[in-house]
């Protein structure tokens, strides 16, 4: 990964966090290692996650959507056809191919460190990134996840942000009566 392609630091979950992200999901979040991004409400959106659970199980992505508000906006995109079309502009257009090639390299390449640190090995061939990249849109909310937590790096990921409205602009997603509990610690599995 080049300098240009970092991801931005990795800030630790609080215990709010934790809390916030249970209630997004309605239920425990799992292998959490921190916040990758914050919704303009100050909340947690995306968070960046293991590349395997305490158990060894491979997690399907490393940066994981969180709020619902954006999920479903993201959900109505892909009902819409969105990534149909997204796959048919990446068959046809050479520089978006690159472009969305090179978001897929340093996806891979971050998982790969991310593996590194936690003294895991790496995720097999095939489970190695996600959203279809590199040859195909499947999955809006993982490439929104990315470039949420990546700016600049996925095309396809600021495309849909640029399609989607402001989900925060009613507010938290969640009440802060539903993040007041800190029974969960960053970082423990959930």
């Amino acid at each position: 990964m080049t300098s240009a392609e970092q991801p931005a630091p990795e800030e630790r979950a609080t215990d709010a966090d934790i809390a916030a992200v249970e209630a997004q999901l309605g239920r425990p979040p799992r292998g959490v290692r921190g916040v990758a991004h914050r919704c303009p409400c100050g909340l947690p959106d995306v968070v960046r996650t293991a590349p395997r659970l305490e158990d060894g199980t491979p997690f399907p992505t490393t940066y994981y959507l969180t709020c619902p508000r954006a999920a479903s906006a993201i959900g109505t995109l892909e009902a819409g056809g969105l990534m149909r079309e997204m796959t048919r502009r990446l068959d046809s257009d050479p520089e978006l191919r690159a472009a969305y090639r090179k978001a897929h390299d340093s996806y891979v390449a971050e998982r790969a460190e991310l593996a590194r640190a936690d003294g895991v090995p790496p995720l097999p061939e095939g489970m190695q990134s996600a959203g279809g990249m590199p040859t195909r849109v499947k999955c809006l909310h993982a490439l929104v996840g990315h470039e949420l937590a990546s700016p600049g790096t996925n095309p396809f990921g600021r495309e849909a942000l640029d399609a989607l409205p402001e989900w925060w602009a009613k507010g938290p997603c969640v009440h802060a009566e539903e993040t007041t509990d800190t029974t969960a610690t960053p970082g423990d599995g959930k």
